[in-house]
């Protein structure tokens, strides 16, 4: 089965999800990133591995953090950053996404960085460049619906592995609206990828995805329990926005029951880092004590995301 990720070579031709890509090209991109970091100690912050290419910043969704992260890591790479807010312009005049696309392919892009609210919207693109034979051109997707967020994922791994050193006999949990979070699909696809013997989420059976467990991952609707000797843990945002209806009683009952405090992080092992993709809703998932105390890598997440995508980009632009 060809994988639309890689091209004939087996190089990584888009970055489009951590499902089904091969541990060796996830390790390769965590490697890669790894120089990348040191990069944002220095006065001159530039390398010029993209000197010359256009990336093009296409969020047809709001994402503040996920834009600057990718505008940096571009610009560190010293390519041309265009972006466009693409919501309010030509799909608000009803041109397609990928009349949208073509436009833009006229203007010489080189890379697409992609956020859609709907699911496949990266992969979509990534099939019209290759049937209209522009495979010269990559897509990375930037989060695309409730599906992906294989960025998000990379750093991840890439934080878990810098404390951690390597996953092979860690227990990770990642705790919390897991039914709304493409990040926590990609972390758990690279997690079982990279050997990770145990990953639990714990979360209310209402934020739960139906099929959860067939990720190989281990359910646990009660925190205390599923906390117990963890060496990870990562909490997500409670997405308020995305959810229909009365999928949960209130946010103060939410964090009664699977808010991180210091007296909860107390379960996990004495070591335990404790993560958060960002933005924290701080008081609903995660205690602002936990948040600024020193089990948190939740600021050099952000750190090591500018590095990865860094790592994406120039392998990329390197086929």
């Amino acid at each position: 089965m060809h994988n639309p990720q890689l091209n004939a070579d087996g190089e990584l031709q888009h970055l489009l999800t951590l499902e089904g890509l091969p541990a060796e090209i996830i390790g390769r991109i965590l490697d890669t990133a790894v120089p990348f970091v040191s990069i944002a100690e220095r006065d001159v912050k530039k390398v010029p591995l993209l000197r010359g290419k256009a990336v093009f910043n296409l969020f047809f969704e709001n994402s503040t953090r996920t834009r600057t992260t990718f505008e940096i890591a571009a610009k560190r790479l010293s390519a041309d950053v265009i972006n466009l807010n693409i919501g309010v312009s030509s799909t608000a005049k009803g041109e397609t996404l990928l009349d949208t696309i073509d436009n833009l392919v006229a203007m010489n892009a080189d890379m697409f960085i992609v956020r859609h609210g709907q699911s496949g919207a990266p992969h979509l693109i990534a099939q019209h460049l290759s049937a209209t034979n522009r495979s010269h051109i990559h897509v990375v997707n930037a989060g695309d619906g409730r599906h992906g967020h294989p960025t998000q994922g990379l750093l991840d791994l890439f934080t878990i592995r810098h404390y951690k050193r390597h996953f092979r006999e860690l227990t990770v949990a990642i705790v919390g609206d897991v039914l709304h979070s493409r990040v926590a699909r990609s972390l758990i696809h690279g997690l079982t990828t990279l050997g990770t013997p145990e990953v639990r989420v714990i979360g209310p059976q209402t934020l739960l995805p139906t099929a959860v467990a067939a990720l190989g991952v281990h359910v646990f609707h009660d925190m205390r329990q599923g906390l117990a000797g963890c060496d990870v843990v990562v909490m997500l945002r409670l997405q308020s926005e995305r959810m229909k209806g009365s999928l949960l009683p209130s946010a103060g009952e939410f964090f009664k029951h699977y808010g991180l405090t210091v007296e909860k992080l107390k379960l996990a092992k004495p070591d335990a880092i404790v993560m958060h993709p960002g933005p924290m809703n701080r008081g609903v998932e995660i205690d602002s004590a936990v948040a600024d105390g020193t089990h948190s890598v939740i600021l050099p997440q952000v750190t090591f995301g500018i590095a990865v995508r860094m790592a994406v980009m120039s392998i990329l632009a390197g086929n």
